[in-house]
């Protein structure tokens, strides 16, 4: 997935085990996806932290902040509880959803490629950040993106 390509649409369910779809999600303004490898790892834990304590700035710019990995549902709920976090995370058991954004890997060791996708309310895809290392830049890059969107 690329800046300009629409963003394949979706439902998996959340930590509570509500089903989520994509298209409605975006019914409420844009969406700053993120894929993660691991609940309660220490990269995970840091990139979502930060995730949370900007929640403000993303709320300001009218957007709403979603993780997603391939842990189960109850992991998520417990890696949201301990971590106070703010926003819905997404179990993909199995990597479907991972599979259509491109972030998979090929062996099951940490799952999925750290990708945060910022997407508009028409599923046009603003923003693709890629980092392993940095993981702040997800969340900063993402405001910037939806800053832009707005100016």
């Amino acid at each position: 997935m690329r800046v300009n390509d629409i963003a394949p649409d979706f439902t998996l369910p959340d930590h509570d085990g509500v089903e989520r779809m994509l298209s409605t999600m975006l019914d409420s303004g844009p969406v700053v996806l993120f894929f993660y490898p691991a609940a309660m790892s220490k990269g995970c834990t840091k990139e979502s932290c930060h995730f949370r304590d900007m929640g403000a700035q993303f709320a300001a710019l009218g957007a709403q902040r979603i993780g997603i990995s391939m842990d189960s549902i109850e992991r998520q709920a417990t890696f949201s509880e301990h971590n106070g976090l703010d926003y819905p995370l997404l179990s993909d058991q199995g990597g479907r959803v991972a599979a259509l954004y491109g972030v998979k890997r090929p062996v099951d060791f940490l799952k999925v490629r750290r990708t945060t996708f910022v997407i508009d309310r028409d599923r046009r895809i603003l923003d693709v950040i890629a980092s392993e290392i940095n993981m702040n830049v997800h969340a900063e890059r993402a405001l910037n993106a939806l800053r832009a969107r707005v100016d």
